[in-house]
């Protein structure tokens, strides 16, 4: 509590000067434009001395208007309104001069007429200046927002007295990550969730759940909404029967992937009776939508608007100065963040120049800001069930590093998040219960490229004695920040089918989702087995599986089946497969079973690739540029976390896939008596038109 004070002190300090800053730049040009205002001596003076007389006067300007301005309201009271408004023009220039004779140094002047001028022009600068900065403090918008919400419920029914359920989602922060963060005090919100506050006891619960091996936003969402992640083996991977590339985070893939799973477990998603989907990779089935990329298509229409969220959202001024300053802050804050790491030569890093910047600030900022708006609009207006996600910290955390100081300040400004939405949701017509989750965590390290000095896609071509670039190539990062920026700009997706398509078709395709690599040889139409590979490329697999920055193999065999094969010749059939042994010994448990369920998919590659990995220090070797990475086996990218309310019933037992997270949370729906998941897949219906309408007269409040 006494943190919180200090910073909003600081902050408000810290407003004041800006305030302070922008009017004396005002009054200088204002005296430099009016010939009877004038802010030096007869005699003329030094540009410093006009400077300073100008910051004086702006000062005792602004602290007479904050003081006295107050009671002279007061005692003209009883003046007309008519009247009253004529005078203030005449008392605010009073004011003026009364600060320019305040001065010690006796410069500075101004006729009366000039003076109301001024006065005028610099109440309004600073009014505008304080506006904007104000627009981010979160109290006088929570404010404005418990105003608008009890307005609001005088004037309409009561809402359902059956709570409803709010999932968060904060893509990419592991279970481990979480914990330390309370530990060290980072996140105030989740700590008091956890631990209960002076006088009040805990309301939530820790739990961590296991992924698949696939451990990425496509393949959990897919199974926490949809209820399926069956043949998703990766981010994104190569299917040799319609010679595409799937990647989860391209529309028109994650479009195929929902309709894949409502077809294989015929319902239409856990959000399909009142639900709203806000910022997801997929819909989830619910009827309000915005933001999703599933819907993000090339072709407009009312399905197909998931940037819906981003119109309303700056079509008020005020929304968009709040956010613009902060992603102004936030860029200013990465070129700050990546130079001090260049200079002090910290290892592990990645490049993060170019658009990157612009990059993490849309995923902190825009995203993060028209997602919690949406999610507060819900609130609001006492939807049943909404599931929205927030992808900050996963950014940052690809480039910065799961535990660097970077990434534990994004997380920190998504607790204040938790916080107002939580303050949001006691002023909303229903209960809401609020449950806050993530899809994967994420395993450090350095690149496979910088220990080795080439990429896996050099390694495989080695393996089949075809040449290699004398320069390694950088393998591009796939993290859901930069789709998003794509689909809000309305333009193409960069992963491209073409980009990943060999020169020949007898030459392997090679894919990298995080420390998971996929080979697949696109002129065999099945897939391939162990002999018909050493048969082409008698020195391939050898290669792979000796290399130090490789951990194991998957490849089918004719004779068992499926192989995995380690270092030295190690070779385990995959049924034989246990945790904890052979070339899985280091991966600790649930690899054995999630490798053989990979196994069985229909587009699992020729060649399935997990990357080294040090259970000493939980780090691996990413394939693409990333020193946070996720998406294979290995350390924390392995174990998210579930933080549920109490009032709901416990997990039973460990919670292994996402498939069965989303049994959970259909558990949960029915203890609250919500939305009983239909069993028909009809199509959704997008949030085009007013997806948010609380917070868009929120807003317009806040405009006022």
């Amino acid at each position: 509590m006494r943190g919180r004070r200090w910073r909003r002190a600081v902050n408000q300090i810290g407003r004041s000067t800006a305030v302070w800053a922008v009017s004396t730049l005002t009054m200088l040009v204002l005296a430099g434009l009016l010939p009877d205002f004038r802010l030096q001596s007869a005699d003329g003076d030094s540009a410093t001395r006009i400077a300073v007389t100008a910051a004086f006067g702006a000062g005792a300007f602004g602290l007479l208007s904050a003081l006295v301005w107050p009671l002279l309201v007061r005692l003209l009271l009883l003046v007309p309104a008519f009247v009253l408004g004529l005078l203030v023009f005449f008392l605010n220039g009073a004011l003026l001069l009364l600060a320019l004779d305040l001065n010690p140094a006796e410069r500075g002047g101004a006729a009366w007429e000039t003076a109301v001028v001024v006065a005028a022009v610099m109440s309004a600068v600073a009014s505008a200046t304080g506006a904007a900065l104000a627009v981010r403090d979160d109290d006088a918008y929570r404010r404005r927002l418990y105003r608008l919400a009890d307005r609001r419920r005088r004037s309409l029914p009561p809402g359902p007295a059956t709570p409803g359920t709010l999932f968060l989602q904060l893509d990419g922060v592991g279970h481990d990550v979480l914990a330390d963060a309370v530990a060290k005090g980072l996140v105030p919100t989740v700590a008091r969730w956890l631990h209960g506050a002076p006088g009040t006891s805990a309301t939530h619960r820790l739990t961590p759940w296991r992924t698949d091996w696939s451990s990425q936003t496509g393949a959990s969402q897919l199974g926490i909404l949809h209820g399926s992640t069956f043949d998703v083996p990766a981010f994104r991977w190569y299917e040799k029967d319609s010679r595409e590339v799937m990647v989860c985070n391209r529309p028109t893939s994650a479009a195929e992937l929902q309709r894949r799973a409502v077809a294989r477990t015929g319902d239409g998603g856990l959000l399909g009776a009142d639900g709203a989907s806000r910022g997801n990779l997929f819909s989830g089935g619910a009827d309000e939508q915005a933001l999703v990329l599933s819907i993000a298509t090339r072709r407009r229409s009312r399905e197909t608007r998931s940037r819906a969220g981003y119109f309303a959202y700056f079509s008020d001024p005020a929304n968009a100065v709040r956010t613009a300053l902060s992603f102004v802050a936030e860029t200013g804050r990465e070129i700050g963040q990546s130079t001090r790491a260049r200079l002090h030569r910290q290892r592990p890093r990645v490049r993060r120049g170019g658009l990157y910047p612009f990059i993490r600030a849309f995923a902190t900022v825009v995203e993060r800001d028209v997602v919690v708006a949406a999610v507060m609009g819900d609130l609001l207006a006492g939807r049943t069930a909404v599931y929205a996600d927030l992808v900050a910290y996963d950014e940052v955390a690809h480039h910065s590093g799961p535990h660097s100081r970077d990434a534990e300040r994004v997380l920190a400004r998504l607790d204040r998040s938790l916080a107002l939405i939580e303050k949001v949701a006691e002023h909303a017509p229903r209960p809401y219960r609020l449950v806050v989750l993530s899809d994967h965590g994420q395993s450090p390290g350095e690149t496979f490229r910088a220990r080795y000095g080439l990429t896996l896609g050099d390694l495989v071509r080695a393996g089949c004695g075809l040449p290699v670039p004398r320069r390694a190539r950088r393998t591009h990062s796939g993290a859901e920040a930069r789709a998003a920026v794509r689909a809000a700009l309305r333009r193409p997706v960069e992963e491209r089918a073409e980009q990943y398509r060999p020169s020949r078709r007898s030459e392997p395709v090679v894919l990298a989702s995080g420390n998971l690599g996929l080979v697949s040889f696109p002129d065999v139409p099945h897939r391939m087995t162990k002999e018909e590979i050493d048969a082409r490329h008698p020195a391939l697999l050898a290669t792979l599986a000796n290399h130090p920055g490789i951990g194991f193999l998957l490849v089918r065999s004719e004779e068992h089946g499926g192989v995995v094969l380690g270092a030295f010749g190690a070779e385990i059939p995959v049924a034989e497969l246990e945790d904890g042994q052979g070339p899985l010994a280091a991966f600790g448990p649930g690899a054995a079973g999630a490798v053989r369920r990979t196994h069985s998919f229909p587009h699992t590659a020729d060649i399935m690739v997990n990357s080294f990995h040090d259970p000493a220090d939980g780090e691996v070797l990413a394939f693409e540029e990333q020193i946070g990475s996720h998406g294979g086996l290995g350390g924390a990218q392995g174990r998210p976390f579930l933080l549920s309310p109490l009032a709901l019933s416990p997990p039973a037992g460990e919670i292994a896939g996402a498939e069965h997270v989303h049994q959970v949370l259909r558990r949960w729906l029915r203890e609250s008596d919500g939305p009983q998941v239909p069993l028909d897949g009809a199509p959704p219906r997008s949030a085009e038109i007013a997806p948010f309408p609380v917070v868009d007269e929120v807003v317009r409040d806040r405009s006022a």
